[in-house]
């Protein structure tokens, strides 16, 4: 897949905007991709501002019915990244054909797959304990992100990343991880994902374990490549050394 005026629209996570993809971003336009970060709804507004009681109660499917307006408007369908909560509505949006690849780097798994290991627990603990959570919208302290997310990150970024963070839904939360209890939105028909797929884990990671990741991978086989790397856990967008697994998506996508 040469790089030629491809564009990769890239998806960023839980608590995150487009800045989550600086490092991605650089890397790739110095390829020849084009690139486009955009903020979901509502993740927009500064980290330290109260969120807007809407997002409380938006969806994934919201988020991905924005992300799919934008992605019609352009020329031809890019190439879809998607980190975490944005890995798992690349592979929405995969079904509904608006990509012609997807790359999902350490991705929430869609419904069908049970996700909720230990450390997925310990991570949202504090938040899946509150009543009628997924009515609300909240933030991870920052003890309980450097758990979940960024025990691979130097001690220095960690706080001006968690800095930058900000409010995510909590009926995305429930969405992802209580599917079994009747919350819809994380569903995704595999047999309508004609592209090829790329699905990255990180043998670290602890909110997105790689024993669940390689599930999703197994999903969409035979359209599916896996790859996980040693050493890196969830931020493997930022960690040290994510320049390898950036290099490794690069060669993939190449390939095809």
């Amino acid at each position: 897949m040469s790089a030629a005026r491809k564009t990769i629209v890239m998806i960023h996570g839980m608590w995150g905007g487009g800045w989550y993809w600086d490092n991605y971003r650089r890397f790739f336009e110095a390829k020849g991709y084009q690139c486009l970060a955009p903020d979901l709804r509502y993740h927009d507004m500064p980290a330290n501002q109260m969120p807007l009681a809407k997002l409380g109660a938006t969806g994934l499917l919201d988020y991905a019915a924005d992300l799919e307006i934008e992605i019609r408007a352009l020329p031809e369908k890019p190439i879809l990244f998607g980190h975490s909560m944005g890995g798992l509505l690349a592979q929405i949006l995969a079904s509904r054909d608006c990509a012609q690849a997807a790359v999902c780097i350490t991705p929430a798994a869609p419904a069908g797959i049970l996700s909720l290991r230990y450390s997925v627990l310990k991570s949202f603990f504090g938040i899946f304990t509150r009543g009628a959570f997924w009515k609300h919208a909240h933030q991870l302290d920052y003890e309980r992100a450097v758990y979940a997310m960024m025990h691979k990150l130097p001690d220095a970024e960690r706080r001006a990343i968690y800095n930058r963070c900000g409010w995510e839904s909590g009926r995305v939360m429930a969405e992802i991880g209580l599917w079994p209890l009747g919350f819809k939105g994380a569903q995704v028909d595999a047999s309508r994902v004609t592209c090829p797929m790329l699905i990255v884990a990180g043998a670290e990671d602890r909110i997105t374990p790689a024993s669940v990741v390689r599930k999703v991978a197994q999903k969409y086989q035979p359209r599916s490549t896996y790859m996980e790397f040693a050493g890196h856990a969830h931020w493997i967008l930022k960690e040290p050394g994510w320049e390898k697994p950036a290099a490794q998506i690069a060669a993939w996508l190449e390939a095809q």
